[in-house]
């Protein structure tokens, strides 16, 4: 199955809980951190969800 590289740009300070929840569900939690994921719906409804703090990176 396919991945996709995520990197954190945004912070979670002042951010509702929901939204630093879905930062740590995803792996991140700390700024320019990159993690790799499995391209499913799930991560995809995520970072559609945080469209301001993650970035999808094209290493």
């Amino acid at each position: 199955m396919a991945t996709i590289k995520l990197k954190q740009i945004g912070s979670p300070i002042r951010r509702p809980s929901k939204q630093k929840q879905m930062l740590i569900g995803l792996g991140l939690g700390k700024m320019h951190r990159v993690v790799e994921l499995q391209d499913t719906p799930e991560v995809r409804g995520a970072i559609a969800k945080l469209p301001h703090m993650v970035e999808v990176v094209n290493d």
